[in-house]
Order: C-alpha cells, then sequence, then structure tokens
C-alpha cells in the first residue's frame, strides 16, 4: 500500500470514529494537517466516493462475517416449509449445491 493509499485510509478513520461526514475536503484538510505533502487530490476523490453513504464503523466491524447474506435463503426456506411447501426448498437446495468455480468459466490458475 502506497503513501497516499495509507495517509488517505488513517484520515477516513479518523471522520469516521468522529462521526463526520467523509468527503474529499475533509480527507484532504487531516492529510494536510498531518504534513503529508505527496498525497494526490485522486485518493480523496476515490475514498470519498466509495464511502458515500457507508458506516464505516460497520464495515470494520463486520469484516470476516460472510454468512449474513447466506442466512436470509435459508431462513427463507424454513418459512416455506413450515407453510407446507416442501418442493421449493428442495429445489432451492439443488441450485445452492451447483457452484460455478472458475475452470468453468474458462479461467484456470496457470492459463
Amino acid at each position: 500500500m502506497s503513501t497516499s493509499e495509507l495517509a488517505t485510509s488513517y484520515a477516513a478513520l479518523i471522520l469516521a470514529d468522529d462521526g463526520v461526514d467523509i468527503t474529499a475536503d475533509k480527507l484532504q484538510s487531516i492529510i494536510k494537517a498531518a504534513k503529508i505533502e505527496e498525497v494526490e487530490p485522486i485518493w480523496t476523490t476515490l475514498f470519498a466516493k466509495a464511502l458515500e453513504g457507508k458506516d464505516v464503523k460497520d464495515l470494520l466491524l463486520n469484516v470476516g462475517s460472510g454468512g449474513g447474506a447466506a442466512a436470509a435463503p435459508a431462513g427463507g426456506a424454513a418459512g416455506g416449509a413450515a407453510a407446507g411447501g416442501d418442493a421449493a426448498p428442495a429445489e432451492e437446495e439443488k441450485e445452492e449445491e451447483k457452484e460455478e468455480s472458475d475452470e468453468d468459466m474458462g479461467f484456470g490458475l496457470f492459463d
């Protein structure tokens, strides 16, 4: 990671910790206050656009939790079974089992 990316990341974390909206101008102000000269304005603009409307604290707290998205379909399948629709969950399970690998798409590790 370059110095520019690292400085902008830390500036974004400072703003998020204070509960301030993350904008390119505010990121640039923090970087200038830290006396870091080599940060190009494109980095602050990219970070501000990427983090716009997102809760950075929530992103940091849920970094390793990939199970949240998978839990929703499982809950929906259980609700369908309780309502008497036993055929629908079986079809969903078959669809979930079939996952495309990189090799299926024509990508390989040593291509």
